[in-house]
């Protein structure tokens, strides 16, 4: 049965979506030994080539969908590789037979906790795509406490350089000194939105922790640096959140794993 190639691609772990989309305008994907356009039409038994290199179809076939948690440290980076030298979250992750692992969403350098990678990427692309509005929840440390009607105007919204935003809660989490700590939800994943939102109100962040998106949580026993694969009733919610039928069998949670 034939489908768009970016989707194909998608599902076989190559990419998100929008990251195959792009390879196909830059000409890194050929289809039986000519250059891909979007939204061209195939089918398994078509040769399809990234950079060069033929992608497993028959495998992707008998690949379930996985998913890691993992707590990315401040300093690390989201891309695969850096001119600046900076380490990367996929330097820590866990090898695969085929395709490989798609971040959900970013982190900037600066900004540490809970990131998903999965091997799927179709499940990547729902998970981000602004239709399933999950929510992204922050742990935020800012300068000095907030008053009541500057909380009210961040969750009313304010605009932007990018357009209107608004967090859809703000919590008070305390602290001490000349640092507060709030938790704040956003539904859309924008760059730095949660600082640029902040510095809106004349509030300088400090540190900035993601501890949930969507139904999974960072738990507080997971590291930094350590990862864990999802399985049972938290890969059925999330899979479920992006509107896609969960796999008859889970994985068993597997120990955290220390990066070298």
């Amino acid at each position: 049965m034939a489908e768009r190639l970016q989707k194909l691609l998608a599902r076989a772990g190559q990419g998100s979506r929008r990251q195959v989309e792009d390879w196909i305008r830059a000409g890194r994907i050929t289809v039986n030994g000519q250059p891909a356009a979007l939204g061209m039409q195939v089918t398994a038994d078509d040769r399809i080539c990234v950079d060069g290199r033929v992608v497993d179809l028959e495998g992707t076939r008998r690949r379930r969908a996985r998913v890691l948690r993992y707590h990315k440290p401040s300093g690390e980076i989201t891309t695969r590789s850096d001119p600046e030298g900076r380490p990367t979250v996929f330097a820590h992750l866990p090898r695969l037979r085929s395709g490989r692992w798609i971040a959900v969403g970013r982190l900037d350098v600066n900004t540490s906790g809970l990131l998903l990678l999965t091997n799927d990427g179709e499940l990547a692309h729902r998970l981000m795509h602004p239709s399933t509005a999950l929510e992204r929840e922050y742990a935020v440390r800012v300068l000095g406490e907030a008053d009541a009607e500057t909380l009210q105007r961040l969750r009313r919204g304010v605009e932007l350089e990018d357009g209107p935003a608004r967090f859809e809660q703000v919590r008070d989490a305390g602290g001490s000194g000349a640092n507060h700590w709030y938790h704040v939800v956003l539904r859309e994943g924008r760059r730095r939105e949660v600082r640029r939102l902040w510095e809106h109100e004349g509030r300088a962040v400090s540190r900035l922790i993601r501890v949930r998106y969507g139904p999974v949580k960072l738990p507080r026993w997971l590291r930094p640096g350590k990862w864990e694969e999802l399985g049972g009733d938290e890969l059925n919610a999330l899979m479920d959140a992006a509107g896609m039928e969960a796999p008859t069998q889970t994985r068993h949670r597997k120990k955290p794993r220390r990066r070298r």
